[in-house]
């Protein structure tokens, strides 16, 4: 993978939002936030379930509109210019998103044109995420055929084929062995120091968030009840302290049960396809 063309390259915070909001009736899912995420950043968005994570998430990735306040990725507005928005950042849920029916270097070409890659580059563009996610070998295999490590990278490499400024990551290892998961933070680490990418994580792995992030946000009730690095984080709790008692220090003791049926339904889908 080539790096992004120098006039791509963030010049202001990659992620800013002032007083963003969101209610859904009565419930005030996100609460008047306020963050910056400085370009070439790891940072992580941290909370229990219902905590206003997946809202911000989709705000800040155009797919729901603030009820208040603003949001700008790379200097541009998530209301207002949408599109210019989307062009720029690369997403990858935590469902499980390739096809099984299809082989690695398919899904990839199939990405390739659903992001408006010019028909000449994609041939090239992928094979070289597929290089950089260390696929080349099993790019002619069928997804179906893969570990969950696997499809993961495969997953990361989808969002990188446009060559995004900022990439999303939800939940980025759920229900990845340990081999498997520290693989896709290796590949993680190489993208920050080969391209400069911003990426904003979330995950309930406190060893994950520990691991990757420069900073960390921890919501609480819609809103950001802690910030700064890890190692911050864990001084402010106290000595010897882990990112486990800066999760329960920062909200209240509450342990996440798993959330909904749903959520728990969705989480073990997804263990069960990528494992």
């Amino acid at each position: 993978m080539s790096a992004p063309p120098a006039e791509s390259m963030p010049t202001q915070p990659a992620l800013q939002a002032t007083s963003l909001t969101r209610r859904f009736g009565d419930v005030l899912a996100v609460d008047r936030l306020d963050l910056i995420v400085a370009g070439g950043a790891f940072f992580g968005l941290l909370g229990s379930n219902g905590a206003g994570k997946s809202t911000t998430i989709k705000m800040l990735t155009t797919l729901l509109a603030p009820t208040a306040g603003s949001a700008q990725v790379v200097g541009f507005d998530v209301v207002r210019d949408a599109r210019q928005v989307r062009r720029r950042i690369g997403y990858v849920p935590q469902m499980v998103s390739a096809d099984a029916g299809l082989t690695g270097r398919e899904n990839l070409m199939l990405s390739a044109k659903l992001y408006d890659v010019p028909r000449t580059e994609r041939a090239g563009r992928t094979a070289d995420a597929l290089a950089f996610m260390g696929l080349s070998d099993v790019s002619s295999r069928l997804v179906k055929t893969y570990s969950g490590g696997m499809i993961r990278r495969l997953e990361i490499a989808q969002a990188l084929l446009h060559r995004p400024v900022v990439v999303f990551l939800d939940e980025p290892t759920v229900g990845l062995d340990p081999v498997a998961k520290h693989a896709v933070w290796d590949k993680l680490g190489e993208l920050r120091s080969q391209f400069g990418t911003t990426v904003l994580l979330t995950t309930h792995d406190m060893e994950e968030a520990d691991a990757l992030c420069d900073r960390i946000a921890i919501m609480h009730q819609g809103r950001v009840i802690a910030l700064g690095s890890p190692a911050e984080l864990k001084a402010e709790v106290g000595e010897h302290a882990t990112m486990d008692d800066v999760f329960v220090r920062f909200t209240g003791g509450a342990v996440d049960e798993g959330g909904t049926y749903r959520d728990a339904a969705r989480t073990r889908r997804t263990a069960h396809r990528l494992g």
